[in-house]
This record gives structure tokens, C-alpha cells and sequence, in this order.
């Protein structure tokens, strides 16, 4: 059962989200209204996944996603806001989120979100992940943080073609149904390329593949 924390400061909006996925079968370890209590309870509760609001009373959105990286590495933050300007959305994924959806989207929306954020898939409102691409492209060609890797890791082929593939925003799902492979199979393609490049999330992942030209390549 994937473990769901909710981060948000209004009290009906973050329990209707939580009553939304324990009907679907989530197990909520955990709500809290404030960015610093919930760095404090991630530890413990050890979520899979955390929704998490953009705006809060103590500390922003990205300084939790920051904290909740030093406190449990391996989580995987799923933004829920109200706001879906650009900058905040950049801002947020350079932090470190795994997706993005504004909270105009539908309950289904939602859910599927949540599940797809589970397996590893970044997953943004429509008209997000083109901005968040081209955002990656814009820092291949003029990189202001992490330089490519002159000796980078061999991957094998078959970790290149998943790449390449994470690379041009499908699915795990359509990933696997276009090479033939399983789900599983997949997923455990794309964490043995993360653990090779020392990258911790498919955004990540992203835009390594980005800087790298394999996301137009045939």
C-alpha cells in the first residue's frame, strides 16, 4: 500500500484529499498544515509520496520540498496548487518535485496523479510539461548549475532506449508496451540508470537525457 502524506494549510481542501485517497486505497500517514512540521514528521511517517500545497503560512513549498529531500531522499512530491504560473512551477521542479497539477483538476485527475507519481512518472497538468522541457533545454544550451559529465557512466543499450524514451514524456506503462517489456521491467531499468548517474528522481533523469540531445533523437 503506497504511504501518502498531505501538506496543506487549509483544513476542508487537505481533508477531502486525504478521505479522497484512503477511499482509493492510499494509506495517509499524515496531514499537517506547515512546512517545518512536516520536514519534522517525514522522518517517522515516511511517506511514498507527498501532496504538497505551494503556498504555506511558516515556510514556502520549495523550501519543504528541500527539507523533505534531506529527511527521506527517496520520497516522491507531488505539487497541488492553486497557482500554475510558470515560475512557481519551475521553481518547484528544480527543487526537487516529481510532478505537478493545479487544483482545478478533477478527482480522477488527481488520483491518477497520485498513482503515477508512485511508480515513478513525472506527471504534470496539461500544458506544464512542455514548459518544464523547454526549461531543461534552455539550461542544455546555456547550463547554469550542473555541467555534463565528461566520463559519464556506460549505460547499457537497453537503459539508453528506456532514456531516450523517459526523455520524450511517456509513461513507464507506454514505455513498456513500446519495447516489449514489462512494467517492472522498466522501472527497474530506470533506477539502475538513476543509482549509475547519481541522480535521485525521473525529473531529474529528464533532464540529464534533455542535455544529452535524447529526447530528439530517433
Amino acid at each position: 500500500m503506497t504511504r501518502v502524506m498531505v501538506v496543506d494549510d487549509h483544513p476542508m481542501w487537505r481533508q477531502g484529499v486525504a478521505r479522497d485517497l484512503t477511499e482509493a486505497g492510499y494509506e495517509v500517514v499524515a496531514t499537517t498544515g506547515e512546512g517545518r512540521q512536516a520536514v519534522r514528521i517525514a522522518g517517522a511517517a515516511r511517506p511514498d509520496v507527498v501532496v504538497l500545497d505551494l503556498q504555506l503560512p511558516d515556510i514556502s513549498g520549495v523550501e519543504v520540498i528541500r527539507g523533505l529531500a534531506a529527511v527521506v531522499p527517496e520520497v516522491r512530491i507531488l505539487m497541488l496548487s492553486a497557482s500554475g504560473e510558470e515560475q512557481s512551477v519551475l521553481d518547484a521542479v528544480k527543487a526537487g518535485a516529481t510532478g505537478y497539477l493545479v487544483k482545478s483538476a478533477g478527482q480522477q485527475e488527481f488520483l491518477e496523479a497520485v498513482r503515477r507519481t508512485a511508480a515513478g512518472d513525472a506527471v504534470f497538468t496539461p500544458g506544464l510539461a512542455g514548459l518544464v522541457l523547454g526549461e531543461y533545454r534552455r539550461l542544455a544550451v546555456h547550463p547554469g548549475g550542473r555541467a555534463a559529465d565528461d566520463g559519464a557512466p556506460q549505460l547499457t543499450e537497453r537503459e539508453t532506449e528506456v532514456l531516450r524514451l523517459v526523455a520524450k514524456g511517456l509513461s513507464y506503462k507506454q514505455i513498456a508496451a513500446r519495447l516489449g517489456l514489462s512494467h517492472r521491467t522498466v522501472q527497474n531499468h530506470v533506477q539502475n540508470t538513476l543509482g549509475k548517474l547519481h541522480l535521485h528522481n525521473r525529473v531529474e533523469l529528464t533532464r540529464y537525457a534533455i542535455e544529452r540531445g535524447l529526447d530528439s533523437s530517433d
